[in-house]
């Protein structure tokens, strides 16, 4: 069975995310190690480090993953944007060695109208030296993305062109999201429809590739290019879709986070989480 979580709030302090994540009952949990709007953000204390060891310990050791800052772009031509994206990602890459957490969640950025091969080899060049200059050995995992814009990422042949062509393959990883999927024009809901979208995934990054799920329904509708997440069930990607992809064998034991909206009490997220479960046949 997939693992099955959200991304939670570490407001008050990081260790406080795991008590969000056991109120929800979740096993899977994702967090932003620092503010994701700012560039050099406070480094991180001795104090909080521990916390979050000891309470990732007391958790059983459930899969954590960070997503980096949403203000990185590796693929910008702007040199000023682009020497702090690889500096903020360094520092994230260092946090997260610190924490303790194997993987950091990052979209491939934004060509800006250069082009996509222009924006592919930027983001490259920039990915590479942030991993090389960092020294964690914490793994990236690049995200789908909907196609927004200029946003690269969108097919899975531009997810495996970086793979390809990037000199620290063995420390990279894919992040699918199924909103992101679904805008990008890729089918979920008819199980013709899925297993067309895993055939391609397979023959491009190839399934290994896949180490963590962000699972959140759609605002808008396929191939839309909208990024816009809803509850699971009540977006235009419907329950059929995820049951088919919960209940796909070859990503049993996968780490499976909802990203969906929530209010204070969480609820929200126990509604999401119950109704995927709900999704599972024994």
């Amino acid at each position: 069975m997939a693992l099955l979580g959200a991304h939670e709030s570490v407001a008050g302090g990081l260790h406080l995310a795991f008590d969000r994540i056991r109120q929800v009952g979740g096993e899977v949990l994702q967090v932003f190690t620092r503010n994701q709007r700012q560039w050099r953000p406070a480094e991180l204390t001795g104090q909080e480090i521990d916390l979050f060891r000891a309470a990732h310990e007391e958790s059983g050791g459930l899969p954590v993953a960070s997503h980096a800052s949403y203000l990185v772009n590796l693929a910008s031509y702007q040199e000023e944007l682009w020497e702090k994206s690889i500096t903020n990602l360094i520092l994230e890459l260092r946090r997260c060695r610190a924490l303790g957490i194997p993987y950091v969640v990052l979209h491939p950025g934004a060509h800006c109208g250069e082009g996509v091969e222009a924006g592919l080899t930027r983001f490259i060049a920039g990915l590479d030296r942030a991993l090389s200059e960092s020294g964690a050995e914490v793994q990236v995992l690049l995200e789908t993305t909907s196609g927004q814009g200029t946003g690269l990422g969108r097919s899975f042949g531009e997810l495996a062109y970086i793979l390809n062509n990037s000199g620290n393959h063995q420390l990279l990883g894919i992040c699918l999201d199924t909103c992101h999927l679904f805008a990008a024009g890729y089918e979920l809901r008819t199980a013709e429809g899925y297993e067309a979208t895993i055939a391609a995934l397979e023959g491009t990054v190839g399934l290994a590739a896949v180490r963590f799920m962000h699972l959140n329904d759609s605002k808008k509708g396929l191939d839309s290019r909208v990024d816009r997440h809803e509850h699971i069930g009540k977006g235009a990607i419907g329950l059929a879709g995820f049951a088919n992809l919960l209940n796909d064998r070859r990503f049993a034991g996968l780490p499976m986070a909802i990203e969906t909206p929530k209010g204070k009490d969480l609820s929200e997220d126990r509604e999401n989480l119950s109704t995927l479960r709900s999704l599972i046949t024994k």
